[in-house]
């Protein structure tokens, strides 16, 4: 036993936990909010669950504008400086939130927190990746995930504990709170270099670059559906599904928030384990198993069951959906890095931070209108787009490049750099490096069957 709990550590450098400590903050904040808003919209301020998803969906339409600007940014400023930036316009945005007494305010705070997001997402990943030597990137993605998962698990249980929808002051101070957990962040990053992809002899690249990528766009694409129909469903409307169809209270709510999370902080490492040496796409094929299993048990526990009941099958379901996002930690954004090319590394991680903002638009604005209006529909629904996902995962398997469908497997690791062989550290600052930056998993030859180039890659 002892040797396992050794084998489960991620052997990450110190930037990078530092990096994780920052998010493990600011995702508190998100859990404190994520649960209840739009509890918050429908229940406080009087907003029709059908607009109010509406009104999630708008956060997500801005942040896919702003997601490419944040990509094109992170690698020509580098990102640091963007992230920094996108925290700052969040904060904003939700410390004004407890302001909302009409849908077009909530539509343009929603707005304002959707243009902050967009590049947070992209930046924070390019750092995430460029300060991650490139067998451990896996390891870094899933324990990401795991931190962000437990921030939001003790947020959404603070939150359960605090939120009453008759005392809207409750509401105000948990968007103030989530505010500062936002400010935290941007003082964590000034611990960290301001890291910059490629290197200075790369020529300037386009998002047509990237989009010539046909084998990446596919993935992008996929992962669209897995967003739109698996996780911003789970997320956004199982807490009003919960409370408004199976009579489920506020605390249990909190609670149901915080099951989901807390498995995945507890199981991420752990999976990480299990799928090393594995195929990848299998891994995203048997997540969407799982998800739409856990859909029909919602859709039982809705019809059949209220109150405690019902929390506790909603509760089992979680849980299992959780481990299935493990499985999602693990495997999609490492092979979004292993795709990429360095110098547009930003660019690529905004286009995979656009679907989840295209999963996030969809979701919750075509399910929220199904909620209002036949809410045991919704869940069957989902169930089985995820089905076809899964399906559509194993097709896409044999355009994966040979070397990169497997995840890495690593049994040892003799000493662990500071920084990833790939970036290149800006002169001004004072941890930079003259060091040349080692070849990139994207230099190799990308061959699929035949011995043919893959679709949408070049030979550098």
């Amino acid at each position: 036993m002892q040797a396992y709990l050794r084998s489960l550590n991620p052997h990450l450098p110190r930037d990078v936990w530092i990096l994780q400590a920052g998010g493990l903050a600011n995702m508190f904040g998100n859990g404190v909010i994520g649960p209840f808003l739009i509890i918050y919209l429908h229940n406080v301020r009087g907003i029709s669950l059908g607009i109010a998803g509406l009104i999630v969906a708008s956060n997500a339409a801005a942040a896919l504008c702003s997601g490419f600007v944040g990509g094109a940014l992170s690698d020509r400023i580098g990102p640091r400086a963007v992230l920094s930036g996108a925290l700052l316009v969040m904060a904003v945005g939700f410390a004004l939130f407890p302001l909302i007494r009409s849908p077009w305010e909530a539509f343009l705070l929603n707005i304002v927190v959707g243009a902050g997001s967009g590049s947070f997402w992209p930046s924070q990943s390019t750092l995430l990746g460029s300060l991650t030597p490139p067998d451990r990137r896996h390891t870094a993605f899933a324990q990401q995930r795991m931190t962000m998962n437990l921030g939001i698990a003790l947020g959404g249980l603070v939150a359960g504990a605090i939120a009453r929808t008759d005392r809207p002051g409750t509401f105000t101070f948990l968007f103030l709170l989530n505010t500062a957990t936002f400010l935290v962040f941007v003082i964590v990053l000034r611990l960290l270099p301001n890291v910059q992809t490629g290197d200075d002899h790369d020529e300037p690249g386009r998002y047509a670059d990237v989009f010539r990528n046909r084998v990446f766009v596919a993935y992008v694409i996929l992962n669209i559906v897995f967003i739109g129909a698996g996780i911003a469903v789970m997320s956004e409307l199982l807490p009003p599904f919960a409370k408004n169809t199976a009579r489920v209270s506020d605390p249990a709510i909190g609670v149901l928030w915080f099951v989901s999370a807390a498995v995945v902080a507890l199981a991420q490492l752990p999976v990480v384990k299990l799928v090393e040496g594995h195929r990848r796409m299998r891994g995203l094929a048997l997540m969407g198993v799982m998800w739409a299993g856990t859909f029909v048990a919602v859709t039982a526990a809705g019809k059949w069951l209220t109150s405690t009941q019902a929390a506790i099958v909603f509760g089992v379901a979680v849980a299992v959906f959780a481990v299935g996002q493990c499985l999602h930690g693990a495997i999609y954004a490492p092979l979004v890095v292993d795709l990429a090319q360095p110098r547009l590394l930003g660019r690529y991680m905004a286009f995979s931070s656009s679907s989840w903002q295209i999963g996030w638009l969809i979701g919750p604005a075509a399910g929220g209108f199904v909620l209002q209006h036949q809410p045991l529909a919704l869940w069957p629904a989902v169930a089985g787009i995820c089905l076809l996902a899964s399906g559509y995962a194993l097709a896409l398997e044999r355009w994966i490049p040979e070397p990169l469908r497997l995840t890495p497997h690593v049994d040892s690791v003799a000493g662990v750099p500071g920084t990833m062989p790939n970036m290149a550290l800006t002169t001004d600052d004072p941890l930079s490096t003259d060091a040349k930056p080692a070849p990139h998993p994207s230099d190799a030859p990308r061959l699929r069957g035949g011995g043919r180039t893959a679709p949408g890659t070049t030979r550098r």
